[in-house]
């Protein structure tokens, strides 16, 4: 009985830690789509500075989305 009862538990945390995981991998997905978007439509940027953020947002995934939030997303154009 008593590993039974052992098993149902381990069972029941990893089936919760699965969710868990599932619930955090659709967020960061959804974080890195909208990064993807608002790079395509930023007017700050030109086309050059846009296509290299693409790649880096696309080929970096979660890591590539933080650092153009971080870093690019609010970088304006001198005039000249």
């Amino acid at each position: 009985m008593s590993a039974a009862i052992l098993l149902a538990d381990a069972w029941n945390f990893f089936a919760g830690l699965g969710s868990t995981v599932l619930i955090l991998v659709i967020i960061a997905s959804i974080f890195w789509l909208w990064a993807i978007v608002d790079c395509a439509t930023n007017q700050k940027l030109d086309s050059g500075e846009k296509i290299v953020w693409l790649l880096v947002i696309f080929f970096l995934h979660l890591l590539g989305a933080l650092i153009y939030v971080l870093a690019g997303r609010g970088t304006k154009r001198l005039s000249a």
